[in-house]
């Protein structure tokens, strides 16, 4: 008797259940999300939302086509391209076409699935003009649902790729082509997707005195030897067979932490460097003394990304770490962009959630992050 109640009562309870399970679904609350930057947090993409902002950005080019401010009409000093020209690598050091030490700092979209909202020409103008940003950098997610790899609008996803190229050349500013490996882990996982991408991209900006390629954001439980090495040469030698000298970011393991792997082991590409990412509320001395040892050993090292919160990208932030960093980037001429253009409601977005503006923002539409990195940036 015991056993058919408890059996009622299961049923009852999976009826129930079920229910349940099938109202969330039809309200839309359930929805096969992918992973965000860090951690476990879910976004839905929508490439109905990346095929939308681009057709605005269409329209906008067609009608507009005369609102970029021209470079000749600023003081050519505010025009990073226009003063600095053709970058190169000399010894650890990036360096400007009359071979000065150059420092990029600047500003990543997030994932171009999701936020593409963000690339067009007022916000690229609002971070050069009011943030004094050099470059901006777009994240090509790959591996995440929606991302370049599974599941995205590969066209659609290439154009916004396309527009955020021509809004930072007309701009004078440089711009990197960020292949945003994360959950992949392993850059040999995606490395056909890769190849063929890059060699897109390269045909088509080998003219181009200002684009970036960043290769694999950041490798995890792989090794520099056996995987990232090896793919990098690979895709080194396919944007090579179209631009002989633009810059090439390479990632490192465990997020782009062990820049130390480099040492000893660098690739054969003058124009290539070394990628090291921190998050000040995580990262400290430990991290710190890995750039310092792999640029005091030759390798020439680049922060593509960087936040002033811990890892996850969502928690308490350290002005004390934030600033020491800072100071270690600043001396020793390494460039540096800061994670992320949005409004996500995290602590490492830069615009506050509230703020569906996308340009010209006061600085109570941006988020403690945003106002930090506003001020790092602009104390060139």
């Amino acid at each position: 008797m015991k056993r058919k109640y408890v059996l009622y009562i299961g049923l009852c309870i999976s009826a129930v259940l079920m229910l349940v399970f099938i109202i969330l679904k039809a309200c839309g609350v359930l929805e096969n999300k992918g992973t965000g930057e860090k951690g476990g947090d879910y976004m839905q993409v929508s490439n109905e939302k990346v095929t939308s902002t681009i057709q605005k950005q269409t329209e906008s080019n067609k009608d507009n086509g005369s609102t970029i401010i021209p470079v000749a009409s600023k003081d050519i000093s505010t025009i990073p391209l226009e003063n600095h020209g053709k970058l190169s690598v000399s010894g650890t050091n990036l360096v400007d076409c009359k071979g000065n030490p150059y420092q990029l700092k600047g500003v990543s979209t997030h994932g171009l699935a999701w936020y593409p909202e963000y690339v067009n020409t007022d916000t690229f103008r609002t971070l050069r003009d009011d943030w004094g940003a050099n470059v901006v950098r777009l994240a090509m997610y790959t591996e995440e649902y929606g991302g370049y790899c599974n599941g995205g609008d590969k066209a659609a996803l290439k154009q916004l790729i396309n527009n955020g190229v021509k809004y930072a050349t007309d701009l004078g500013m440089y711009v990197i082509i960020d292949w945003h490996i994360l959950s992949d882990y392993n850059p040999q996982k995606n490395k056909a997707e890769a190849i063929a991408f890059f060699d897109e991209m390269s045909d088509k900006y080998a003219g181009y005195t200002n684009v970036i390629y960043e290769i694999c954001n950041e490798p995890q439980q792989s090794s520099w030897v056996k995987d990232i090495k090896p793919y990098a040469e690979e895709v080194i030698t396919t944007i090579r067979s179209h631009d002989s000298d633009a810059i090439v970011l390479v990632g490192t393991n465990t997020w782009s932490q062990d820049v130390e792997d480099v040492i000893g082991n660098k690739i054969n590409d003058n124009n290539t460097m070394y990628i090291l990412h921190f998050y000040a509320g995580t990262h400290f001395d430990i991290i710190r003394n890995k750039l310092i040892l792999a640029k005091s050993s030759g390798v020439p090292v680049f922060v593509s990304e960087c936040s002033i919160c811990d890892e996850s990208g969502n928690g308490g932030i350290n002005y004390d770490s934030a600033n020491t960093w800072l100071k270690l980037l600043n001396e020793n001429n390494i460039s540096f962009i800061a994670w992320s253009l949005s409004n996500k409601n995290e602590s490492s977005a830069l615009i506050n959630p509230e703020c569906n503006a996308l340009s010209a923002w006061s600085d109570s539409d941006l988020s403690d992050t945003g106002k930090w990195f506003k001020n790092s940036i602009g104390n060139q």
